[in-house]
């Protein structure tokens, strides 16, 4: 029996002295001093609390009376400890009903002209259309007439990194180019034509899915999901402009699509350390870049076997894909208004493709974010606007959720002249995509207490606000 409980014990010991191990080198990759530090005392301490057990066997304590007691005890307490860590409780049963869950009320449709983004980019002021909009939403006007006068809701482009911005305002603009290239209405919008001798190729909903998914993967999703389409999530009318399509402006969205094929793409690990400086920026246009290309090679794909398609990405949206990828099961909406992945968390950028292509769908998941959220509260604490909400859930046109506020985020990004991105930063769940942080993630999808014990140790390893990285010297800001 003895021997059972040393065997126990000792490859407990190990366990975590090779998962400390392995959360140094992820602190260290990472480039996380406090991180490493702690981590470094910590895995000395494991290391010591091996040494003294073996000194221990060695010596024959074990065989004694309160050695074999302290034995059972160690067995008893590491076992009950892994036991509530992992266990798979408290479920959140409305997150597996999606986001129809959290309706509560009336809701309607948002007009894309109403976006901050519509009112600052597409409306130039003396048109027709600028002055219609303000004929109606006067309340409006002067913050929006602030804001063009510092350059939009992105102000300034890098005015955060002066005198050193021009270098990584140059790559933004180049990453973010491709998604005007791939905005045509006849590349958003294929025609379908059928490859195969002019006839529709009829493939079961499991196959199709199957080769859809698969397709979008190769072209460098990391996620996919489909969904059958809930028409609330869609937009009421038209607001983005890009291409001079003025007579798109107000006009009604209408959607004949049944399903949404919805993506995520990653958002590189070392530029989101460094928000809310330039490098984060060539990251998001660049995900953007990205979640454009693979949309769009989607919609030609599925328009190739003779269906009709629509790509939404940064500049062509239908819908609104937050509560898509939600209902797709690629994660849940969290405290700052990102969809919350359980491998990435918020660090990622979404696209997707809507279809009237037959697809077996996917179901919403629990991963616990709602909860979590509820406990962490960390991208609130550090947002330097005020913008995203310390309370609980409230409705909102009818659905209960958090509601960033997006007016005082935006001007938040015209003083800086960046995307912001603090928020994602600093989230627990952001960090890097190591082993350790994957069974973080893991664990803290299981049950309560895992939540509160690691954002614990996410507070006391990385700091309650965690301040930017340098980022990579090709991105420098300094």
């Amino acid at each position: 029996m003895t021997l059972i409980l040393e065997i126990l014990v000792a490859l407990g010991l190990i366990g975590q002295t090779v998962i400390g191990l392995a959360f140094l080198i992820s602190c260290m990759w990472e480039d996380e001093k406090r991180a490493s530090a702690y981590a470094g005392f910590q895995l000395a301490g494991m290391l010591g609390l091996v040494v003294l057990f073996f000194y221990l066997k060695m010596t024959g304590f074990f065989d004694t009376d309160i050695g074999f007691r302290i034995l059972i005890v160690s067995v008893v307490l590491g076992g009950l400890a892994t036991y509530l860590l992992v266990l798979k409780k408290d479920p959140n049963p409305k997150a597996l009903k999606g986001t129809e869950a959290y309706i509560v009320g009336q809701v309607n449709r948002f007009d894309e002209r109403e976006t901050v983004f519509s009112r600052n980019r597409a409306l130039r002021p003396g048109s027709e259309q600028y002055k219609q909009f303000y004929a109606e939403h006067p309340e409006l006007e002067e913050a929006d007439s602030a804001r063009r006068k510092v350059g939009g809701p992105s102000g300034r482009p890098g005015s955060i990194d002066d005198p050193h911005h021009l270098p990584n305002v140059s790559a933004t603009a180049a990453s973010g180019g491709l998604c005007m290239h791939l905005s045509h209405p006849h590349i958003v919008k294929p025609r379908a034509i059928p490859a195969l001798k002019g006839n529709r190729l009829e493939l079961s909903p499991e196959e199709a899915a199957t080769r859809v998914k698969g397709y979008a993967l190769n072209l460098g999703a990391k996620l996919v999901g489909i969904t059958k389409i809930n028409p609330l999530w869609a937009y009421s009318h038209r607001g983005e402009i890009f291409r001079e399509n003025w007579e798109d402006w107000g006009k009604p969205i209408e959607l004949s699509h049944p399903y949404a094929v919805v993506f995520a793409v990653e958002m590189n690990f070392r530029l989101i350390a460094a928000s809310p400086h330039t490098p984060n920026s060539i990251d998001s246009q660049g995900r953007y870049a990205e979640g454009a290309f693979i949309a769009t090679q989607v919609a030609a794909y599925i328009a190739n076997m003779g269906y009709s398609t629509t790509a939404n990405h940064l500049r062509y949206y239908d819908s609104i894909l937050v509560p898509l990828a939600v209902d797709a099961g690629l994660g849940e909406m969290g405290r700052l208004g990102y969809i919350m992945t359980k491998k990435l968390g918020p660090r990622v950028r979404l696209g997707a493709v809507t279809t009237d292509l037959h697809l077996t769908t996917d179901k919403p998941v629990d991963i616990g974010v709602e909860d979590f959220c509820r406990i962490c509260k960390k991208c609130a604490t550090c947002c330097p606007s005020s913008s995203i909400p310390m309370d609980e859930p409230t409705e909102v046109n009818g659905t209960r959720r958090w509601k960033l506020n997006a007016e005082t985020c935006f001007d938040y990004w015209g003083k800086v002249g960046t995307g912001c991105n603090i928020c994602m930063r600093v989230c627990p769940w952001s960090h890097a995509s190591t082993l350790p942080h994957q069974l973080i993630r893991e664990t803290v999808a299981r049950n309560k207490i895992s939540r509160k014990v690691f954002f614990f140790l996410d507070d006391i390893f990385y700091g309650k606000k965690p301040k930017p990285k340098k980022g990579p010297e090709w991105a420098k800001y300094y």
